[in-house]
């Protein structure tokens, strides 16, 4: 048996040209804030595009995920919204329908981590890496990425003898699935098998169940247990927690806001999950029982952060990653430094030397932040083996040449500044078009957009 070496690929999701804060996700907390404020999607982009380089630079692979064309005439159409020209459809959206077209303008889907959910080739029944994107049904905005989602994973991992890219999980509400945003793969090395961690808000089926009563949940059980099977993971090999209604009620809208992990850590506060002992219980029972071994965990209470400090922070939103020495840095949002009580606990883990966690890297990542993400949120975590990475489509791991291509590329066709009047400026949809299409020639993904 030939022994294949896995590697995480950090797939970060490059902000769009029609980066905007619309305020259109009610649960997130940062969105709604920043509702009408003027964005500036140059320095979005560069932000996202500078933390992915300095990451590539230590070693730690990273991939690139284009932008979906803005404004989605398409979705205009579809909602009833006429005109003889596209230009005329946005005007008429924003005489009529402005919340329609700040949904057709959105550009979360620079937020990666709601792309998919992956399986590794070594996890999977058949041998392959296997991919469903997130449909994303709860929120209008979001609910239509997914068709693009699934032709930009079909370009890049084309591949069909190593990798398959399901459809979108049908079912409607009873199947809302947000992606790789409530998913944990635990495990002892990258090329051994893992524990799939799935954490879900509700159940569609059994109304029994706790439900949160300010915000609504997203994640269905039955969407992961659909994702499970379908990717071919073992019982043995999956955990499902649901995540806490009080949690959930502060802001909480994805457990990736109050929770991260990485092969065999686990960071997460103590209000995460619902009657957190027994789930903290069970998911380190199932990890001796696949491994042999103890699954490391690092608890945090309300007593050393509230989950307001949480939720604003997005100390939990960080990226847990590997160090050259065999130990893990922790990747956070520069908010973390502004409060006391989580640069207090960030300084603690350099301090603790138990602690696994032995460097912390701070990005300015603002322009994301005020629209509810942060660095976790921005990229997806795509653990192939050496073969599968030599057959990636398109021009997407980034290296020196195309950080310098993109950079480019961004300070050529992004403004500096958007403000929700802007969304009806026909030049707006004339620029991102322009944009995206120069940008696919970049990736070599050509064909990619439909305009």
């Amino acid at each position: 048996m030939v022994f294949m070496r896995y590697r995480d690929i950090n797939f970060d999701g490059l902000v769009g040209p029609t980066h905007n804060y619309a305020g259109l996700s009610l649960g997130n907390v940062a969105s709604v804030s920043h509702k009408g404020n003027q964005s500036n999607p140059r320095a979005a982009a560069l932000q996202g595009l500078i933390k992915a380089k300095a990451l590539a630079d230590l070693g730690i692979p990273q991939a690139i995920f284009p932008p979906q064309e803005r404004p989605s005439i398409a979705s205009l159409r579809n909602w009833g919204i006429q005109g003889k020209t596209d230009a005329a459809v946005l005007a008429n959206a924003a005489s009529y329908h402005p919340t329609l077209l700040a949904a057709a303008y959105s550009a979360s889907a620079m937020w990666t981590a709601n792309a998919c959910t992956m399986t590794p080739s070594n996890d999977s029944e058949d041998g392959r890496a296997h991919f469903t994107p997130a449909n994303l049904c709860s929120k209008l905005h979001r609910s239509i990425e997914a068709e693009f989602t699934t032709r930009t994973l079909k370009a890049v991992f084309a591949d069909e003898e190593r990798f398959k890219v399901h459809e979108p999980l049908a079912g409607g509400d009873a199947m809302a699935d947000e992606g790789a945003a409530n998913h944990t793969r635990f495990s002892t090395s990258k090329g051994d098998k893992g524990l799939h961690l799935f954490v879900y808000g509700r159940s569609a089926l059994d109304p029994s169940l706790p439900q949160p009563h300010v915000f609504p949940a997203r994640q269905t059980l039955e969407s992961f247990q659909s994702i499970a099977r379908r990717h071919g993971i073992p019982p043995n090999q999956t955990v499902f927690l649901q995540q806490s209604p009080d949690a959930i009620d502060a802001g909480v809208f994805h457990n990736d806001v109050i929770s991260v992990g990485h092969q065999n850590l686990f960071l997460y506060h103590e209000a995460a999950f619902l009657n957190s002992d027994q789930a903290i219980h069970d998911l380190e029972k199932a990890y001796k029982q696949l491994t042999g071994e103890a699954l490391r965990l690092i608890r945090i209470s309300h007593e050393q952060i509230s989950l307001s400090d949480t939720v604003s922070s997005y100390l939990f939103n960080s990226q847990l990653l590997d160090t050259k020495d065999g130990d893990m840095m922790l990747v956070v949002p520069s908010e973390c430094r502004e409060k006391p009580s989580v640069s207090a606990l960030l300084d603690g883990f350099i301090d603790d030397h138990q602690n696994p966690v032995t460097e912390i890297l701070t990005f300015d990542l603002r322009e994301s932040m005020r629209n509810g993400g942060g660095p976790a949120c921005l990229r997806n975590r795509i653990t192939l083996n050496s073969n599968e990475s030599r057959h990636l489509k398109g021009r997407v791991l980034l290296d020196e040449t195309l950080f310098n291509d993109l950079q480019v590329w961004i300070q050529k066709h992004y403004r500096e500044s958007l403000a929700p009047e802007d969304l009806a400026d026909p030049k707006l949809l004339q620029e991102s078009r322009s944009a995206l299409d120069e940008l696919s020639q970049i990736m070599h993904l050509p064909g990619l957009y439909e305009f």
